[in-house]
């Protein structure tokens, strides 16, 4: 695999990334990655599972699509949709980790304020 460092990295390149996060970025979208881990569903499955709208629901999948994150295949009269890049599970796993021990470090220092406080 092609390490591409950000010192060395090319305009273009700080850009693609920056898109994918942006992907990344909408609730809407994560919580259809969340459904979609199980394994391929199609719209109508996906739609009762997230409770979005299917113009709206429609949107996001054609994101995450054209984001090469899912892939679509038609089957008889409807679409299936699966995740074609496994690894935006470790990468979400990555976030969902830091931000955890971000918020118990929060909590630990607000104990510690709570702790020094007591005796007002």
């Amino acid at each position: 695999m092609l390490e591409i460092k950000p010192s060395q990295a090319e305009p273009a390149v700080i850009a693609a990334v920056a898109d994918y996060f942006k992907v990344l970025s909408e609730v809407s979208r994560l919580h259809i990655l969340t459904c979609l881990k199980s394994g391929p569903m199609n719209v109508m499955e996906i739609a009762e599972a997230t409770g979005l709208g299917q113009a709206n629901l429609s949107k996001h999948l054609k994101v995450l699509t054209q984001a090469g994150i899912l892939s679509r295949q038609p089957k008889g009269t409807s679409a299936f949709y699966e995740i074609a890049d496994p690894m935006i599970f470790e990468l979400c796993d990555l976030a969902c980790d830091r931000i955890s021990e971000r918020i118990l470090q929060q909590v630990e220092s607000l104990k510690g304020i709570r702790g020094n406080t007591a005796g007002f």
